[in-house]
């Protein structure tokens, strides 16, 4: 095994362990990003926030900017299609907001995002990645950030992309090793991903995709090369997998996998937290989406994740819960 720093810097920013949770809409808000960065994740990312949301004072938008103080080092993603509105967006969030990092979305795949120029749209062209990263540097002075795919309906741009963000000022770069054109349908490509990872030799390089247990990190630090991992759809039932990452590059020792009932303790700890956050009505109803993730691979667990999906209330859920126990 390789035995690792446990820290590696963004810019001037201390990330305490190799460990990234992926921005994911609808999941990354300050609820579970401090059950992740609990549970040692180096970094946490905000869901995506809509450029245009924060230029017009959206409600709903700026209520998702809610930092919690248990949850630095912290990022929020921006998405957008334009450099002006990208450039604004980023200076609000610096002067409105405690958050450390900035990072642009040029990787989300889903068709209202690329409709709008935004997101992994931004892959078919390394010059308009060069321009936008120059434009938002400009104005800050905490560091930027990319998160992008290996490319849109292949990877031959994958190097070139990744090379005009360090070109331009960026910090870090994270990539998941998939095209837009692949969605989150088949394997991630970690030959592209290697090399890119040769390719970016100033900033750290942070790899994503199908990262689900210890030797995926394993593999990902040591053949491909990446200074982090990111972690996404994995962390969702399963944020204990920061601790396991963190605990082998530090000991080079494996723990075991939680027990069932403490996933289900995690699940109940999201569902305070979101209460907390959004009041107990909305919570539930978010939590209907959620908990499929904390139930997966326990027996019965279609007819548990149909009995939460009508749950009105946290009482209704740990009702619920309380038979698997």
């Amino acid at each position: 095994m390789t035995k690792l720093n446990s820290s590696f810097m963004i810019g001037n920013v201390e990330i305490p362990h190799r460990t990234v949770l992926a921005p994911m809409a609808g999941v990354t808000n300050s609820a579970f990003r401090t059950i992740a960065k609990e549970f040692g994740a180096g970094l946490v990312v905000m869901e995506m926030i809509s450029e245009k949301g924060l230029l017009y004072n959206n409600e709903k938008t700026l209520h998702m900017l809610h930092i919690d103080e248990n949850e630095f080092p912290m990022s929020i993603q921006l998405f957008g299609g334009d450099a002006e509105g990208l450039k604004r967006a980023a200076d609000f969030i610096q002067s409105n907001t405690k958050a450390n990092i900035v990072d642009i979305n040029m990787g989300c795949p889903v068709n209202k995002v690329v409709k709008n120029e935004a997101g992994a749209k931004w892959l078919k062209d390394p010059d308009k990645i060069y321009h936008i990263v120059k434009e938002v540097t400009s104005v800050l002075d905490i560091p930027l950030t990319v998160k992008m795919r290996t490319g849109w309906s292949d990877n031959s741009l994958a190097v070139e992309n990744a090379l005009a963000a360090e070109a331009a000022g960026v910090s870090a770069l994270a990539m998941h090793g998939r095209t837009r054109e692949q969605m989150y349908t088949g394997t991630c490509d970690h030959e592209t991903l290697a090399k890119v990872s040769k390719a970016i030799t100033k900033i750290p390089f942070i790899g994503n995709g199908d990262v689900r247990s210890v030797h995926d990190a394993k593999y990902m630090i040591e053949e491909i090369g990446v200074d982090a991992v990111m972690v996404g759809r994995a962390a969702m039932n399963n944020p204990y997998i920061f601790t396991q990452i963190n605990h082998y590059f530090e000991t080079g020792e494996e723990l075991p996998e939680l027990p069932f009932v403490k996933k289900l303790d995690i699940a109940e700890d999201h569902l305070k937290r979101l209460v907390n956050l959004k009041g107990e009505s909305i919570a539930v109803r978010e939590f209907r989406g959620l908990a499929p993730h904390y139930l997966r691979g326990t027996s019965g667990a279609a007819k548990i994740r149909g009995a939460v999906s009508r749950a009105e209330s946290v009482q209704e859920v740990a009702e619920i819960f309380s038979t698997i126990r």
